[in-house]
């Protein structure tokens, strides 16, 4: 007797069988696709602070990393820091790239399309006399974001084009940066 073995289906890196396992999943238990992603941050001198990730919620139990991820942030010189790390402007462009790239990747993967090429770079326009208090009619944060992407694959342009609207339309952190969702602060003890 012979068994055979099925090897997963692979594209860009990503497992299609277990996309759609995930999905399928998700859609007989909605409860299934909640989850609560966490980080922990703590000053360390001027401007230069860490943030530790280690675990978050999701498939309906606490899930922890594998490792635990360690996120240095800082300022430039010229905005009174040491560069000891990206700052949250910086690191918010990132987390936008990011999301959008790993969005655009699973997006081609499920719709059988190899990719050889993905690239963005990012602009982010602010005037920082908001956020420094000098100017209550600037706002604090980025005026505008531009995200050229650059994308090469198997696929023709227009399909390749279909990839990037569907990856906006999917990313979580351009969702959560193109719309106002509630933010509590507070002080704890």
């Amino acid at each position: 007797m012979t068994q055979t073995t099925t090897e997963p289906r692979m594209l860009n890196g990503v497992n299609v069988d277990t996309l759609y396992a995930t999905l399928d999943a998700i859609k007989g238990q909605p409860d299934l696709g909640k989850f609560q992603f966490r980080t922990k941050n703590r000053w360390i001198d001027g401007a230069h602070n860490q943030t530790t990730i280690t675990d978050f919620y999701g498939a309906g139990q606490d899930q922890p990393h594998t490792q635990s991820f360690t996120i240095d942030a800082g300022e430039p010189a010229v905005l009174l820091g040491t560069d000891t790390g990206a700052n949250p402007a910086e690191a918010a462009l990132h987390a936008l790239a990011a999301c959008l790239t790993t969005t655009l990747v699973y997006s081609a993967a499920a719709r059988g399309v190899k990719l050889s090429e993905v690239e963005s770079t990012l602009e982010g326009n602010c005037d920082v006399q908001g956020a420094l208090g000098l100017s209550d009619d600037v706002p604090n944060g980025f005026q505008d974001i531009t995200v050229p992407i650059k994308i090469k694959g198997d696929a023709p342009r227009e399909k390749l084009q279909a990839i990037v609207k569907n990856a906006q339309a999917r990313s979580f952190i351009f969702d959560t940066m193109s719309r106002e969702i509630p933010v509590s602060v507070k002080l704890v003890d």
